[in-house]
């Protein structure tokens, strides 16, 4: 699986977003690109199986089980 994280202006600042769903806002270019970085690289991090929970585009939840070693490849685009 690949991943990839956008940073681009949002909500009267910066933010970077993965599919539709977006990060808090940033006052500027550099804080959310570097956030973005970060969180890509916390995507190749492996951990525990863990149960995970997330709120879907039509606003309901779910629960999956995620395998600690089960890590996508992510990188990020600077669509600003």
């Amino acid at each position: 699986m690949h991943v990839t994280y956008h940073v681009a202006e949002h909500d009267e600042g910066w933010g970077y977003r993965l599919g539709d769903v977006w990060s808090e806002t940033f006052p500027d270019h550099a804080q959310a690109l570097n956030a973005a970085k970060d969180a890509a690289k916390r995507q190749q991090i492996g951990g525990q199986d863990a149960e995970i929970s997330y709120q879907t585009a039509d606003g309901s939840w779910k629960t999956e089980s995620a395998s600690g070693g089960d890590r996508p490849e992510a990188d990020v685009e600077d669509d600003g």
